[in-house]
């Protein structure tokens, strides 16, 4: 690696050397085998864990992202390892569940498989697994880590998830987003023009019509709202399609990029068979694309159901782009209303609507509008203030470890 690091690869190709994702083929069809894939996975990073006699090193802490890595925790206890874990959960609706009669296949113990352990339901969770043996676990936003210990975002596991916050081992750390998302990241000739009395500082003009001749938009002086998302029932998406008459009733238009469930692709490019001209959608993802959207485009919706981080509204507000977004997870740890962007409590189309003319009154006010660009152009999401508290995670649970 370029930064010195070493990374270690799991060679097996009939489990891994497939084409398609890590989780499914072309078609997005999950691999019947990925209990094996995963488990093997686990076991990997445990059997390091343990110490290799191939290395000359042996790991002070693992640190585990969601179900595909979750079992580790679970190996490590099973074979009295005693390496501390950190297990970081970016999406509590992803729990890797698979059939009970799997145990013996992958090498975890029928006696595991209760309450306490691994079971959830009658079936075997990866996620659960790792959440009750893990030494720590957390979230990537401090809102969410409150949301999952609720029965309405706790997935099910809410209730083991409140035990680990009132023991203090659930923590919610918020995501970062590396320099290169802003406006010093675009190439110069997209620049925004720096403060100027007599010009709009943001370049927001000159970005806008790139985006707008992109997507084959008409010459407009209304507000460009943006989409840039998976296309999936939690991130609101048909509240958006609900929407979108009443923003191009107030002069608005709308650009939608991104990728998910067939039902919302096809509705988003019907939509815009409907609206040519003032609707453009792609279908897919591109970052150079994406990076011009949030450049160019004057509000960004996210009206998600639950959203754990987000990364997008961060993305938006350090390019002046203004989120309307869901007062949930992440979005109402990184959004300031009225002061950075909108957020409405409810995922609902009255409460979006509600947050939507609040966009476009301010809109209208250029004094106000350039006001809160700057706010959220001034707003800070490297990962500086994250690290450091993982780093101080890393070091209670060792020292917890050496205790």
């Amino acid at each position: 690696m370029l930064d010195g690091l070493v990374v270690y690869v799991i060679l097996c190709p009939e489990l891994f050397d497939r084409d398609g994702s890590p989780y499914g083929d072309t078609s997005g069809v999950d691999w019947l085998d990925n209990d094996v894939r995963f488990a093997r996975l686990g076991l990997a990073a445990a059997e390091l864990a343990a110490g290799s006699r191939d290395l000359d090193w042996r790991p002070d802490l693992l640190h585990l992202n969601d179900w595909p890595s979750a079992l580790a925790a679970a190996f490590l206890n099973w074979r009295n390892i005693p390496t501390p874990t950190i297990l970081t959960i970016h999406n509590l609706a992803y729990q890797g569940l698979f059939g009970a009669e799997r145990l013996p296949v992958l090498g975890i113990p029928e006696s595991s498989f209760r309450v306490d352990g691994v079971e959830f339901y009658g079936k075997l969770s990866f996620l659960k697994a790792g959440i009750y043996y893990a030494s720590h676990v957390t979230t990537v936003s401090s809102t969410y880590a409150r949301e999952i210990t609720t029965p309405e975002l706790g997935c099910g596991l809410d209730g083991l998830l409140r035990v680990r916050s009132s023991q203090g081992r659930l923590t919610g750390i918020l995501n970062g987003i590396d320099g290169t998302w802003g406006p010093d990241g675009l190439p110069a000739s997209q620049r925004p023009v720096r403060p100027s009395s007599s010009c709009d500082w943001t370049g927001k003009p000159f970005k806008a019509e790139h985006v707008r001749q992109a997507f084959g938009l008409a010459v407009s002086r209304g507000p460009l709202f943006a989409v840039v998302s998976r296309l999936v029932h939690q991130k609101g998406i048909d509240l958006t399609i609900q929407a979108t008459e009443t923003i191009l009733r107030e002069g608005g238009q709308l650009v939608i990029t991104g990728r998910g469930e067939a039902r919302f692709e096809m509705a988003l490019q019907e939509l815009a068979f409907r609206h040519p001209g003032h609707v453009g959608v792609r279908i897919g993802f591109e970052e150079a694309e994406a990076r011009q959207m949030f450049a160019g485009s004057d509000f960004l919706l996210m009206p998600s159901r639950f959203e754990p981080c987000g990364l997008s509204q961060m993305y938006a507000q350090s390019f002046g782009t203004l989120p309307v977004a869901s007062k949930t997870g992440g979005l109402a740890d990184t959004v300031e209303d009225g002061v950075t962007g909108f957020l409405f409590e409810e995922s609902s189309l009255a409460e979006m609507l509600g947050a939507l003319y609040r966009a476009v009154d301010i809109y209208a006010s250029p004094q106000k509008l350039k006001a809160m660009r700057r706010a959220a152009m001034q707003r800070r999401f490297g990962w500086d203030r994250s690290a450091r508290k993982y780093c101080g995670l890393y070091e209670g649970a060792i020292v917890r470890r050496a205790g």
